[in-house]
């Protein structure tokens, strides 16, 4: 099959979350199966269409300048901000596939819902499509200080690129289900999971992250490691750490980018002047090597969101044989199962977590049941090859109705 995938998101250069990791194993992975993968991502800046091939994947990277860009940089200035992100992505994704099909015929195009990058392309070119839904606006957004009009305009932009597709697909059953009952999608919705490629996890640079960062030695290291946000449950970490920090002798190490200040603003300010057995260390936003080091010397990775899918930050800890302790929120149980492979927490409840981390601190051999089973659970259904032997049945599956 000839295959592309558009993704404003994609490693290096706009590879900022779960929908670019997602669109990079998948392209690989597709790639491995013999397939023609071709990838459409964005830049940071307008730029000319532009190709390289990278482990058998052809990359495009394109970003529009035309005055539809420049006028929509004045929705900045009514607080519209993600609506911009939205009606440039998908005004330039279109405009980019329209160049690759000049010389191109893909047998389907598969996109994220959350970039809105099907705005043009699901209505106006006659390619097979599928929307693959990741974290749609109108779910995720409440999380964060938006204006109401940014919301619902976001999330108009996004419907408005769901409709005209195929087919559709997500990585859990919880989102299908929420696509569903809150965003009104009634036609069929295909549960596929995110995969990851074990052999380039295993295989990656190995960083000695107590020495690097100057952590204690001695003691169980509790790792966070993901944007510090509301969304990702870092609210509730002040005290969580305080009061597993008062009676414990552990290392608590939080890893990602603080966009908005939380670390030194709110968290480390609560700590400081308690008398704590433990210690709390801001490691900085780390590049996906260190991360991947961190995950593999953490003792416990603990993981509070209040809204997750299939984040891949849990994949890598459970591909890294950690023992997790996550919320019951979203996809995460059909992750995580209580007891089997991790510890389940009430979502938005600090005390629920501080149990499950007493459990995990107090029970080393737990620990190391709970994460040699979270990596037989990635090994028997979440490697890339897998997902992609999965997603191109569906592709042809679809290209048959």
């Amino acid at each position: 099959m000839k295959v592309a995938l558009l993704s404003f998101e994609y490693p290096a250069e706009t590879g900022f979350g779960g929908i670019g990791t997602y669109t990079w194993y998948q392209a690989r992975a597709l790639a491995k199966l013999g397939h023609e993968v071709h990838v459409l991502a964005g830049a940071t800046a307008p730029t000319a269409l532009r190709r390289y091939e990278y482990e058998g994947v052809t990359v495009h990277r394109f970003c529009s300048d035309g005055l539809v860009r420049k006028a929509s940089q004045q929705l900045d200035r009514f607080g519209l901000r993600w609506t911009k992100n939205r009606l440039q992505n998908g005004l330039s994704m279109y405009e980019g596939l329209m160049k690759l099909m000049r010389e191109h015929s893909y047998d389907v195009v598969e996109m994220p819902e959350c970039g809105a990058e099907g705005l043009l392309v699901n209505h106006l070119t006659r390619s097979p499509t599928i929307v693959r839904f990741h974290s749609p606006s109108q779910l995720i957004m409440p999380y964060y200080d938006v204006h109401p009009a940014d919301l619902r305009l976001c999330s108009f932009l996004e419907r408005a690129a769901i409709k005209g597709a195929r087919a559709f697909s997500c990585c859990s059953q919880f989102l299908a289900d929420e696509v569903r009952d809150r965003l009104g999608i009634r036609s069929a919705v295909r549960v596929i999971p995110n995969g990851i490629d074990l052999e380039l996890f295993d295989a990656a640079e190995r960083v000695d992250v107590r020495d690097r960062f100057q952590l204690p030695r001695d003691g169980p290291m509790i790792l966070f490691a993901g944007r510090m946000e509301r969304r990702k449950g870092i609210h509730l970490c002040g005290e969580i750490a305080a009061s597993i920090l008062e009676r414990y002798h552990v290392v608590f190490a939080f890893a990602g980018r603080d966009l908005f200040n939380y670390m030194s603003d709110t968290l480390l300010p609560y700590l400081k002047g308690r008398r704590l057995r433990g210690s709390v260390h801001y490691l900085g936003d780390l590049d996906l090597a260190t991360v991947r080091s961190c995950l593999r010397q953490a003792d416990i990775f603990l993981l509070p969101s209040l809204w997750e899918n299939c984040p891949y930050s849990c994949l890598e800890a459970m591909a890294a044989g950690r023992a997790i302790v996550s919320s019951d929120q979203g996809g995460m149980p059909e992750l995580i199962r209580d007891g089997v492979n991790g510890v389940l927490a009430r979502c938005g409840d600090a005390t629920s977590y501080v149990r499950g981390l007493e459990t995990l601190i107090e029970d080393a051999a737990l620990r190391e049941r709970l994460g040699a089973a979270a990596r037989r659970t990635i090994e028997k259904g979440f490697t890339d090859v897998q997902i992609a032997e999965t997603s191109v049945s569906y592709y042809r599956e679809c290209l048959d109705h």
